[in-house]
């Protein structure tokens, strides 16, 4: 019975939020709220500036790391598992893959920002 009522009035109050936030806004929107820029300046060039491909591919590396640090922070708490020479295994073979990639892409020039 506690659920029931809990649900009824999550979606109770759910329902209510929509409906104000459907009615609430005024509707008569400006010339400037239509303009793509707000900033007062007509555009100059396009907004459309294609963006180069090593900027995601630094994107996707900062991820990459970023996962790594994820996966390897629970490490010193593994280490005190009934077989830490696995947790160990595990860790280092990350590593090793991580490090090996990095190396590859470096080699291949694929960090080099300026060509």
């Amino acid at each position: 019975m506690n659920i029931v009522l809990m649900l009824m009035i999550t979606t109770l109050i759910s329902l209510i939020l929509m409906l104000v936030s459907f009615w609430l806004p005024q509707m008569m929107p400006d010339m400037e709220k239509l303009s793509p820029y707000e900033c007062g300046f007509d555009p100059l060039g396009s907004a459309r500036l294609p963006f180069s491909i090593r900027f995601f591919l630094v994107a996707i590396l900062f991820l990459l790391f970023d996962l790594e640090i994820a996966l390897l922070l629970p490490t010193p708490w593994a280490v005190n598992l009934s077989q830490p020479t696995m947790t160990m295994v595990w860790t280092s073979t990350i590593i090793f893959l991580l490090t090996a990639g990095l190396i590859y892409e470096w080699s291949q020039g694929g960090l080099d920002w300026a060509e």
